[in-house]
């Protein structure tokens, strides 16, 4: 089994031992297969490239192949104890209305995206004067699957807004292509390179 990637060992760390679990964007399946290796959890993932499909059905886990944002409207309501979605926020069109589908349809739900409020990218901005490019945020601005970009208290003011709770929260740092880590817990909106959240409804 590879090892998995440190915000995933975070988001994995929450989740309860024989749950049921949705993952939007589920990639290869790496979360969802060491979750039911080591949790045995019942797992389903929606994966929206076919050659992720693939793999994630090599290794046995339940995939379907589509886009996150229609699919989940199929699932009734509280199907799930838990929804994820890993480093796909900032590429959702209408993510107050996947929030609102996964916590319908799950009693709990992670998010996680990389934070623009990191100083390294804000020194980028300031100095450059043009859009920054970093390890979590690698693309130009006019190849970037990114369609909006937030920081930690961004994200924080937003839950206020659109009330849910946050019922717990990680920022962290990676290295050795993110397979390593570390939770940032001093002024984390300026230091922290991602943010992940566990969220309930009110």
């Amino acid at each position: 089994m590879h090892p998995l990637r440190y915000d995933l060992q975070i988001i994995a760390s929450w989740i309860s031992p024989g749950s049921r679990v949705l993952e939007l964007g589920c990639g290869e399946g790496d979360l969802l297969f060491w979750l039911k290796q080591k949790k045995q959890v019942k797992e389903r993932g929606i994966e929206i490239r076919e050659s992720k499909i693939v793999t994630c059905i090599e290794k046995g886990i339940s995939v379907l192949q589509g886009d996150i944002n229609t699919e989940i409207i199929d699932y009734p309501d509280h199907a799930f104890d838990y929804a994820i979605c890993s480093q796909t926020l900032q590429q959702v069109y209408d993510p107050v209305f996947l929030i609102q589908s996964m916590l319908r349809v799950a009693g709990k739900c992670v998010v996680s995206f990389p934070n623009f409020g990191q100083y390294r990218t804000r020194t980028q901005l300031m100095f450059t004067g043009c859009a920054p490019v970093t390890k979590e945020l690698p693309y130009e601005w006019y190849n970037t699957p990114n369609i909006r970009v937030l920081s930690l208290r961004d994200f924080e003011n937003f839950a206020r807004q659109a009330g849910f709770t946050i019922l717990k929260k990680a920022a962290i740092n990676t290295k050795n292509h993110q397979l390593e880590g570390k939770i940032v817990t001093f002024l984390p909106n300026l230091f922290a390179t991602y943010g992940i959240f566990l969220i309930g409804k009110e």
